[in-house]
């Protein structure tokens, strides 16, 4: 899809495709650049750019009970860094990175973005995970007019200059895995488990209105645990006799390591009992152990296990710097595309300047997406596909359906508010 939501022209879908190459190109030779822009034509509001290094803040949870899902965040964000420096930088600058810990701890997320923005001039902001994180962080970078590159699902409901939503919201995540499970399982009856905060809370709200209003079908439970905790024993048992054709979870963190443990002793065998999540990626499972939540059902944008040419080498990339044995689940994809789509809004903009980049972002596509190629709304969302997947044992997701076209991100839907 091009700008104006027609089709690409056969000469520019070659451009994108080669463009495709690049996040996995090694070393380019230097005289393919040209020359550093002046710093003072780039940058006049005093950001944290030189003539030769441009910085960025890195801000996620390496601590608590959300480390256990945002480390992939912070190696995907390392990566593409590098492969950006490899590629010969931002307008001729390499990223330099500062990197902060939001531990698990929503005030500590806005005091490090306000350090990161005020102290160190950071050009950018890549992080949260949790729309806690997000709410917190939200009012500094709009105060000190940062910007934020935020890489998780999340329930929608907001829209800001100041930061670019590289995750899907809920119609592209919600709404589609619901649509696909009762088709696929003639499901009537629907149990909610969620983590006690906005995002959890708000996503449920969006998915019952969807089932009771629009698919008339029935919501027969409804629970909220803290996050991290780890007792869910009780729920476990209302949900054994409820007997729900789905249990919906939106369980974040490690959190979730608990919950599909005790799913498991409790004798719910996932091939039989249809679950499906919106919060459970390679990542958790990781923690969770693949033979504690195979069968489930998961919808993402993003599988690791996707064939297409551009994952097949992220994939490999990222084992290369991280380690075989590493996985990765959507949101550290949605994280690999934050500074991918700020070099190239920057390169749009010829500039640093935040105001500039803002304006610039509509319309920026990244061909040599994992995912495949998105494409920047102008409500700042990105265009792209909806995906459902079957774990399996190994850790991985069986991919079983995706959306033909691209889905169109719309924050704020009508009816569900």
């Amino acid at each position: 899809m091009s700008l104006s939501d027609g089709p690409i022209s056969d000469t520019r879908r070659r451009l994108l495709m080669g463009m495709a190459i690049l996040p996995f190109a090694g070393l380019l030779p230097r005289t393919a650049y040209a020359a550093a822009p002046p710093t003072s034509a780039v940058n006049t509001t005093g950001l944290a750019v030189t003539d030769t290094e441009v910085t960025v803040g890195i801000l996620h949870s390496a601590t608590g009970t959300m480390a256990i899902s945002e480390t992939g965040s912070i190696q995907a964000e390392k990566l593409a860094i590098e492969q950006i420096n490899a590629a010969g930088g931002v307008l001729g600058r390499k990223i330099k990175f500062i990197q902060e810990d939001g531990a698990s701890d929503w005030p500590t997320f806005a005091e490090k973005a306000k350090k990161l923005l005020v102290n160190d001039k950071v050009a950018s902001i890549m992080g949260c995970w949790t729309s806690a994180s997000r709410k917190a962080v939200l009012p500094v970078v709009e105060q000190y007019n940062g910007m934020l590159y935020y890489p998780t699902f999340y329930e929608g409901l907001e829209q800001s200059k100041n930061v670019i939503y590289t995750g899907q919201e809920a119609t592209q995540q919600i709404l589609a895995g619901i649509n696909w499970i009762t088709k696929e399982k003639g499901a009537k009856s629907f149990y909610f488990i969620g983590s006690d905060y906005i995002w959890p809370r708000t996503s449920n709200k969006i998915a019952r209105k969807h089932i009771e209003n629009f698919l008339k079908l029935k919501v027969v439970g409804e629970e909220y645990f803290p996050l991290g905790h780890t007792q869910f024993n009780s729920v476990i048992n209302k949900i054994k006799l409820t007997k729900p054709d789905v249990i919906f979870t939106d369980v974040v963190g490690g959190s979730n390591v608990a919950f599909y443990k005790q799913l498991k002793a409790a004798g719910i065998d996932l091939s039989k009992q249809a679950l499906l999540t919106i919060s459970v990626t390679e990542d958790e499972i990781d923690g969770i152990g693949g033979e504690n939540i195979a069968g489930a059902y998961a919808c993402m944008k993003y599988f690791q296990s996707l064939k297409n040419e551009n994952n097949v080498k992220f994939v490999d990339a990222f084992h290369k710097m991280w380690g075989e044995k590493t996985v990765i689940g959507d949101v550290t994809q949605a994280a690999y595309l934050g500074p991918w789509l700020w070099k190239l809004t920057v390169e749009k903009a010829g500039s640093f300047d935040v105001d500039k980049i803002a304006a610039a972002s509509a319309g920026v596509e990244f061909p040599g997406a994992p995912e495949g190629y998105v494409r920047i709304h102008p409500n700042h969302h990105l265009w792209s596909k909806t995906r459902v997947g079957r774990a399996r044992t190994d850790g991985q997701f069986d991919v079983l359906f995706e959306t033909a076209d691209l889905v169109e991100p719309d924050p704020f839907p009508k009816g569900y508010q």
